[in-house]
């Protein structure tokens, strides 16, 4: 049984299903990215859920204390 099996949108009433989506943020002035991170979707809505051990593990992450796995160069451009 999956954590997010039977669980419906709080906004839209949609079937939430498991999936592992990418996750960026801005810490510090710098871009983070966290990639495969498990999340409940909404089908419907597309809304995003977090059990409470994944949003530890986020925050852990953000905030420096695991290890980043490698990091790339982004082209940033202004119009």
């Amino acid at each position: 049984m999956e954590f997010w099996e039977g669980e419906r949108c709080e906004y839209c009433n949609g079937l939430i299903v498991e999936k592992k989506v990418n996750l960026s943020r801005k810490v510090k002035g710098k871009y983070v990215l966290i990639e495969n991170v498990p999340a409940g979707v909404c089908k419907g809505c597309g809304t995003r859920y977090y059990a409470a051990n994944v949003l530890k593990t986020i925050e852990e992450t953000i905030r420096g204390r695991r290890k980043a796995k490698r990091e790339v160069l982004v082209p940033v451009y202004s119009l």
